[in-house]
């Protein structure tokens, strides 16, 4: 049987982009999928929104990852892009090394990254990185509509939708069943929305 492909579009530095992830490779170690990763970003999202100004300083501070995750994900791969993002959550996320440059040098090491990459860290606008980050970004945001936050989850022939928000991940056949769960959700044209209240602090266990 051909695995079924399952794409996720994360921001690196968004902890319940991290928890769903975590979530969906423990669902690929229970179902045949195939958990694919791109990039989407915060930063681009809430461009030219009104925001609080101390979130308006933390989001324009997730652009470096953002784009390094961008420039892995364009020249080094797929899967070069999830070992760099496991390796970067499980120090930055779980970690709480909250010093994001270093942390995702350490990353491009552990990923066995060539350590030039960390050069697109820095913002340049409406260069290749950049221009590539908003595609990506556009991408997402394309299949699910606006008024959304990151992560997207993408079930190919059906509907993309944000989410699942998650704390703590669902790991064995708790996670398969909510995969399952999702995968029906995604073939129903006139699904649009669940949510409830979030209670409680993020669970990286």
């Amino acid at each position: 049987m051909t695995a079924r492909r399952v794409e996720l579009f994360v921001d690196p530095a968004c902890p319940f982009a991290w928890m769903t992830s975590r979530w969906l490779q423990h669902a690929a170690q229970v179902r045949e999928v195939e958990p694919l990763f791109s990039v989407m970003s915060l930063y681009v999202l809430n461009e030219g929104n009104d925001l609080d100004p101390d979130y308006r300083a933390s989001t324009n501070q997730t652009i470096g990852a953002a784009r390094l995750a961008i420039e892995i994900r364009r020249t080094e791969g797929a899967e070069a892009f999830s070992r760099w993002y496991t390796a970067w959550g499980e120090r930055y996320h779980v970690g709480g090394n909250k010093d994001r440059r270093a942390v995702a040098v350490e990353a491009l090491a552990a990923a066995e990254l060539p350590a030039s990459l960390i050069d697109v860290y820095e913002d340049v606008p409406g260069d290749e990185t950049d221009q590539a980050l908003r595609a990506s970004h556009q991408d997402a945001i394309s299949r699910v509509g606006n008024d959304v936050g990151t992560p997207v989850i993408s079930f190919g022939e059906g509907t993309a939708y944000f989410g699942p928000v998650l704390s703590p991940a669902p790991k064995g056949e708790d996670a398969g069943r909510l995969l399952d769960a999702l995968a029906t959700m995604s073939e129903l044209s006139g699904f649009y929305e669940l949510k409830r209240q979030r209670t409680g602090g993020i669970d990286l266990s």
